[in-house]
């Protein structure tokens, strides 16, 4: 019986998804990375653009709306807090004292979600920020945070052994978003992430374009407290702030990379003064449903994701101002959209419901997820799974595809099926130290339970040489990656964005009709919210 489920989910699969067009995918891009939308900013009338662009795309392929009150919109309430160039960080110690400009020195934010936060405390060096007793690594022990400013790195201690937080592979323990709570579990007022290219994974540029724009922050409970500042030093200002303490930058990473580091008291006072301009943000997740057809599994769903957001309008490179976010992530947008076109025209529907959802603030850190995660239209035990797409280079087709982290779910022997279908060689993540797992919107549904992954293209291009897929990925990076000049051309190869949603389209189809809910592996780090959700 499960050999002719699966035969004739595989038949009805791949005739569907022939129906998914990389044309199709190009005219949603063409629009919302045009500058008419102003870089889809969070809060902004560009992101209200998208997301109506989106919700009616939805409803034109025939999708029901599944957000609140019969609309296709979920109410994600934001506080939009801007960092304003007179803000001002500096350091002193034994008599000597050092300023950091803005932007070129440093940049961060607020948590406190007010027009000025101030902070004047000793600084303590705490290497990588981490406690992760299952690794038996603790940076902050013996140590006393309260009311104190934690200085440290991103990313971890390197290994090659793959059962020490990962080994090349970055864990959630190295991104940015763990060391801000963390150093606030801690107690501290404020975190200062020291920034080197290696370490955070992109250049300066990246965190100047990301940390000095405004910041879509989830609103705080009556009462709450934040962290006054949270945010980075370039290089430079690193080596003059440990300067202060006699220490170097190469130094001090050196002693957070050593098994038995013990935090160190730098002896410094930062001062800090960060002025916000501070409002209300009503932003929206889009989400749309298409119903299954068994009585009983339509009550499941499979999710597709894709964060509809960008970073708006900023400071002008070479005279532009527009993020247009064409790659990151118009594309993903587009596919989602393709996907749900092509799903609401089957004959034969799946038993499981589809359910589509765009979600905002990605880039201030998976908000409007972790808020669908939250409040799901299904509930995250009838989730079966989450196919999220962030990111499609338009170079042409791939040989091969990269879907971190599925094979930590039960649902990899179907993907390894599909992938040999479409003649698709899995590969492993080719810059597993970025942590891109962790990084887009697939983390919030794993940390709710759901098995959830990202699918992204591989860096084999058909008809092109061996490296030239890795060189035009690191091109990309280097140049475009939260940069204005990531704009849509029409000259662009939709070829691959094509392939990866009819591949993903049909993972979709197969897990939307096999009678098991999927789960994640035994011993996976998310299993337990699994077993909750389960109600195990």
């Amino acid at each position: 019986m499960r050999l002719l489920w699966t035969l004739l989910a595989a038949t009805l699969a791949l005739g569907a998804q022939e129906a998914i067009t990389g044309e199709n995918i190009r005219a949603h891009i063409r629009f919302l990375a045009s500058d008419l939308l102003e870089g889809r900013g969070v809060g902004t009338r560009g992101g209200e653009l998208a997301t109506n662009y989106i919700a009616s795309q939805l409803a034109i392929a025939g999708a029901k709306p599944a957000g609140e009150n019969g609309t296709y919109f979920q109410k994600v309430e934001l506080v939009g807090v801007e960092p304003q160039t007179t803000s001002r960080l500096g350091a002193a110690a034994n008599g000597k004292s050092v300023q950091f400009d803005w932007a070129t020195g440093f940049v961060g934010n607020t948590m406190q979600q007010k027009s000025r936060a101030e902070f004047d405390a000793e600084a303590v060096f705490v290497g990588h920020g981490i406690t992760a007793p299952e690794f038996d690594w603790n940076d902050y022990k013996g140590a006393d945070l309260k009311g104190k400013v934690a200085v440290l790195f991103t990313n971890e201690p390197p290994s090659e052994d793959a059962k020490f937080f990962g080994g090349r592979a970055l864990t959630y323990y190295g991104r940015w978003t763990y060391k801000y709570e963390e150093v606030f579990r801690q107690g501290a007022v404020a975190c200062v992430l020291i920034h080197t290219t290696p370490t955070a994974g992109y250049g300066w540029e990246v965190v100047k374009s990301s940390w000095g724009k405004e910041d879509p922050q989830v609103k705080l409970a009556p009462g709450g407290n934040a962290l006054a500042f949270a945010g980075w030093v370039s290089r430079a200002a690193g080596e003059q702030l440990l300067a202060l303490a006699g220490h170097t930058v190469d130094d001090l990473l050196k002693k957070a990379d050593t098994r038995g580091f013990q935090p160190i008291p730098l002896g410094i006072r930062i001062r800090g003064a960060v002025d916000t301009k501070v409002r209300p943000i009503q932003a929206a997740n889009v989400a749309a449903i298409i119903p299954g057809s068994d009585p009983v599994l339509s009550k499941e769903a499979v999710v597709f994701s894709a964060h509809w957001d960008h970073l708006g309008i900023g400071d002008p490179v070479n005279g532009d101002k527009i993020y247009n976010g064409a790659v990151d992530n118009a594309s993903g947008c587009a596919v989602l959209i393709e996907i749900a076109r092509t799903w609401a025209g089957l004959r034969n529907r799946p038993k499981r419901s589809a359910v589509f959802v765009a979600v905002t603030a990605e880039e201030s850190g998976l908000r409007g997820a972790e808020v669908y995660a939250a409040h799901p239209v299904i509930p995250v035990g009838k989730t079966a799974l989450n196919l999220n797409f962030d990111s499609f280079f338009p170079f042409g087709r791939v040989k091969d595809v990269v879907v971190n982290g599925a094979e930590r779910t039960s649902v990899y022997p179907i993907v390894q099926q599909v992938a040999r279908r479409f003649s698709l060689a899995i590969k492993p993540d080719p810059r597993p130290e970025q942590g891109h797992y962790y990084r887009s919107d697939h983390f919030a549904f794993a940390r709710a339970g759901v098995p959830a992954f990202s699918i992204n293209m591989g860096d084999e291009y058909i008809g092109k040489d061996e490296t030239a897929g890795a060189q035009l990925a690191f091109e990309y990076n280097a140049k475009n990656y939260h940069q204005p000049s990531d704009e849509y051309k029409e000259s662009w190869d939709m070829g691959g964005p094509e392939q990866m949603a009819r591949f993903g389209f049909t993972i979709g189809m197969y897990v939307a009709n096999q009678p098991s809910m999927p789960t994640w592996r035994a011993g996976d780090e998310f299993l337990p919210a699994r077993q909750k959700s389960l109600g195990h």
